[in-house]
């Protein structure tokens, strides 16, 4: 004998629960949901006649189930249609965008390798423009440590010809003396005048040829001074062309350097607008996150409804069986 209170509606009532959980009504999860009431035996006979019921309900009423669930398939059909237009509108205009900032990004890339290659070039032109200019300085440098001791040469032998001359003008006043001595003893003692008119002559003789001497070494000098000017002068003359070579230099080392300025504006703005288009690559990736989130909840979306397709299907089926049960005549309970 069962319990009391143990009926086959309320073994339909637990079995109706159970499917709409989406598990397996068993014996013992029937007995359990009614609460551990009630003997095995009577309700695998409850469930065994339920079972039996529906098989025929099945029978009678399939053209009713088949409807509902044409009609079921058909609303879960549009409505992942519909979900799924809007997810294809915006990959398809994300992958637009995309390929445009790659294609972007590729040019840029291309004439910022250009720039550098440029600059590359305009860099180790400048490097041999400085080589150059440092060893025009150091020419220059060196020329001027030979004018300098040229130019002291120059002081040295005029300093020379400057005690020649003094030598030269102290024989003049020696054969002066000579000639006023040689006068004042003329008249006094004129036996002795050959013998000191020839030492005399003598004497003049080896003064002129001193004088000659120092006249020719006068001569000399002055060559030696006319030429050390001359060489003055030509480095002087070599002394200017370098100058205006150093200059030349150095106002194409100018320009070059503006052109090195010119270039480094024109990298970085290459570079700022690199920055740009990669800030617009990072908001179209996030936009791109966004929409594949919002994709992720219409899929979740489309999952709930067909969960709550299944609720109503599940829903549907207890209430068809609530009617047939309703139009069946009521059990008697057991005693």
């Amino acid at each position: 004998m069962a319990r009391g209170g143990i009926n086959k509606a309320v073994v339909q009532t637990a079995r109706l629960a159970i499917l709409a959980r989406g598990e397996n009504p068993s014996i013992d999860a029937v007995r359990i949901e009614m609460g551990n009431t009630g003997s095995k035996t009577t309700i695998h006979r409850y469930l065994k006649e339920l079972d039996d019921s529906e098989s025929r309900l099945t029978i009678t009423q399939a053209p009713l189930d088949d409807e509902l669930g044409e009609l079921v398939a058909r609303l879960a059909q549009r409505l992942k249609e519909k979900a799924q237009e809007p997810i294809d509108q915006a990959l398809a205009q994300f992958e637009q965008q995309k390929t445009a900032l790659l294609a972007q990004i590729e040019t840029l890339e291309a004439a910022h390798g250009q720039l550098k290659q440029q600059f590359d070039i305009q860099a180790a032109a400048l490097a041999e423009e400085s080589a150059a200019l440092q060893t025009t300085s150091t020419s220059l440098q060196t020329e001027q440590t030979r004018n300098a001791g040229l130019s002291q040469a120059c002081s040295d032998y005029e300093l020379r010809i400057n005690d020649k001359d003094e030598q030269i003008r102290s024989l003049e006043d020696k054969h002066l003396h000579a000639r006023d001595a040689l006068e004042h003893y003329r008249t006094a003692i004129k036996e002795q005048r050959e013998q000191e008119q020839r030492r005399h002559e003598g004497q003049l003789q080896q003064v002129q040829a001193e004088l000659r001497q120092a006249q020719q070494s006068a001569m000399v000098r002055q060559d030696e001074i006319t030429q050390l000017h001359r060489d003055n002068e030509r480095l002087l003359i070599e002394h200017r062309v370098t100058t205006k070579e150093l200059t030349s230099v150095q106002e194409q080392a100018r320009k070059d350097q503006a052109q090195q300025v010119k270039l480094n504006e024109q990298v970085n703005q290459i570079d700022g607008e690199r920055s740009l288009l990669q800030e617009r690559l990072r908001v179209a990736v996030l936009e791109c996150q966004s929409r594949q989130e919002a994709l992720a909840e219409h899929q979740q979306v489309n999952k709930t409804l067909e969960l709550d397709l299944i609720k109503a299907q599940a829903s549907i089926e207890a209430l068809r069986l609530a009617a047939v049960i309703a139009t069946a005549p009521e059990a008697t309970p057991d005693a």
